[in-house]
Order: C-alpha cells, then structure tokens, then sequence
C-alpha cells in the first residue's frame, strides 16, 4: 500500500509523549516506519542526510512539537520551508501549547493541522486516527533531497 511507503518522523523531545504517541499509532494499525528526533536540529540531520545520519528516503509526514531545546518547532517549520528541497514536507503540529500566536504561526508556515496532544485518552486516538486518514487519503510530494539521493544510489548501482 502506497500509504506505508510515507515514513512518520515524530519531533518530541519528550520520551514519554513519544512512546505514548508511538503507542498510539500502532493501536491504530498504521504500520508506516516511525523515526523519532528530539529536537529540529536531529530532525534535519535526519532529513538531509548531515552529520553521518542516512536521510530519511521518500515521502516524509511530520509530527512536530513546539516547545523543544535547542531548535523548537516554530523555528525548524521557518527552516523548513525555507529550504528548497524539504519545504514541500507535510507537517501536523502535535504539541501541548493552545496558545493561539502558536497555532497563527504554524498555520503561516503552512501547516496541514494543529493538534493539541493529551497523553493518553480517546482525544489522542481521535488526533491519530486523523493522521491515519490524512496518511490513506493523501498523496504526498516526493521532496527533492529523496529523490536526488535514490537517483544517485541508482546511478551508483549500474
């Protein structure tokens, strides 16, 4: 299914919230690969390819929170779109902030949502099941930086 070819990459420098959220989409039933950052900083080391990590290949859905040390959300989601090979990503806030200059800030910065998490909860599930929807339902861009390293990996192969 071409669904469980979207990779998940969950930004939460919270390890509970993470393991909650990851807990979460596998009650679901998504089965799409989860690579986990803690912070926006290990995200892009992970999209690009920086820093010895292997990028992240095809298509990317974000979980992003925004109270993070080191690089928080609302500035990797200004990055982000600044960078011509990854500003297409698809991006869900999922943080604990309802603070409304937050959710006017990702939403310039084109979010496709923002959801306030709980822990646990029927709220969480319903928030997931809204990923699982998106993830089915969608087609995703292919961001440039995957695709140019597939193409090199297979020109490197003949």
């Amino acid at each position: 299914m071409v669904s469980e070819q979207v990779k998940i990459l969950l930004i939460d420098d919270d390890d509970v919230d993470a393991m909650v959220i990851r807990r979460a989409l596998k009650r679901n039933d998504i089965r799409n690969e989860v690579i986990v950052a803690h912070d926006g900083i290990e995200a892009f080391d992970l999209l690009r390819g920086d820093h010895g990590c292997r990028p992240i290949s095809g298509p990317v859905m974000i979980l992003l929170d925004l109270n993070m040390p080191r690089m928080g959300g609302l500035q990797f989601l200004s990055e982000l779109r600044q960078d011509r090979d990854l500003r297409t990503s698809i991006v869900f806030v999922l943080t604990t902030s309802d603070d409304q200059r937050d959710r006017d800030a990702a939403y310039d910065m084109q979010v496709a949502g923002y959801l306030v998490k709980s822990r646990a909860g029927q709220e969480l599930q319903s928030q997931i099941s809204l990923v699982e929807n998106y993830l089915e339902s969608v087609r995703f861009p292919v961001c440039a930086a995957s695709y140019i390293s597939n193409s090199s990996l297979a020109g490197d192969a003949q």
